[in-house]
């Protein structure tokens, strides 16, 4: 056996002695991805963590995420591998400038990207994802929007929603951001008879040139269910990983070697096998804070 298999059996082993939930995003490394008893992007694991039976939640992403999970769970313990694996986005926003916005338009209301901090949840009015951006934002009662921290995903929705008025932070994802057109359309012409799946997290004109525009779940069912056998990916690479692991009849190619999150890969075998062996990375808030972020995120996944 190989020292990752080995180290997986161990962890396995460790998992069953306490009881423990994995909980992994598809943006980790395959090997922490098979590991854990549920693998999806940021709204099915606040899901799943919100509807969570263990009294002991392992988290494998970053920070916020983490945060995420026991916002929806005070009276369950959440570790994570690597608490100090955070986002560059979500540390983009803070809570003064998020006030500044507020005074200047007092009628909107604030719509956060879950890749935010608790402070920056406790301080707006509903969560969303990339997957139900457009949903939670056509469901509130306010014609201004003030959108925080990512200005592509809000510029998106915005053009899905013409009737709303958006007030757009200037903050976005480093990895995402770095794709330029110019890498899109090589990629196209490398790839001529493959689909171009792309994450709104993108510029605005390599989302228009995509043929199919979603979150990490939305870009994996489709490329699963698609009828064609040729894929561009235009989100992180953990996402070429799993695919090309699970669809073996099919391509998938990386739209660029930028699309890589060093924040994301930094939980190891050994990182999780020592978190569950030692239940350390213990992620915890003040109550007052925490009932502020329920707030917001239970009323995101009330829609």
């Amino acid at each position: 056996m190989s020292e990752n298999d080995l180290l997986i059996e161990e962890i396995l082993k460790l998992k069953k002695k306490s009881g423990a939930l994995i909980l992994a995003h598809y943006y980790q490394r395959l090997e922490i991805q098979k590991c854990a008893d549920f693998v999806g992007d940021s709204f099915e694991l606040a899901k799943r963590a919100k509807e969570a039976k263990s009294d002991l939640i392992v988290f494998c992403g970053v920070r916020f995420m983490g945060e995420s999970a026991k916002i929806l769970n005070p009276t369950k313990k959440v570790i994570m591998p690597r608490p100090d694996a955070g986002c560059q986005m979500a540390d983009m926003v803070t809570v003064s400038k998020l006030r500044e916005m507020k005074n200047t338009y007092p009628k909107a209301a604030v719509v956060c990207y879950v890749n935010s901090s608790a402070e920056i949840k406790a301080e707006s009015d509903i969560c969303c994802t990339s997957s139900n951006a457009v949903k939670v934002c056509e469901s509130i009662d306010a014609d201004e929007i003030i959108f925080v921290p990512d200005k592509n995903l809000g510029a998106y929705v915005a053009a899905k929603l013409p009737h709303k008025m958006f007030h757009l932070y200037y903050g976005y994802c480093p990895v995402h951001k770095n794709i330029t057109l110019e890498d899109a359309m090589n990629a196209k012409k490398r790839f001529p008879d493959a689909k171009l799946f792309v994450h709104p997290e993108c510029e605005a004109e390599v989302v228009e040139i995509a043929d199919y525009v979603g979150s990490t779940s939305g870009i994996i069912r489709e490329a699963e269910n698609s009828d064609a056998k040729q894929f561009i990916i235009g989100t992180e690479y953990g996402v070429v990983e799993r695919l090309t692991e699970y669809n073996p009849d099919k391509k998938f190619w990386l739209l660029s070697p930028k699309l890589v999150c060093i924040n994301m890969k930094m939980t190891s075998l050994i990182n999780l096998r020592d978190c569950l062996k030692d239940q350390f990375g213990e992620i915890d808030m003040p109550e007052e804070l925490r009932m502020k972020a329920f707030s917001a995120l239970d009323k995101m996944m009330r829609i």
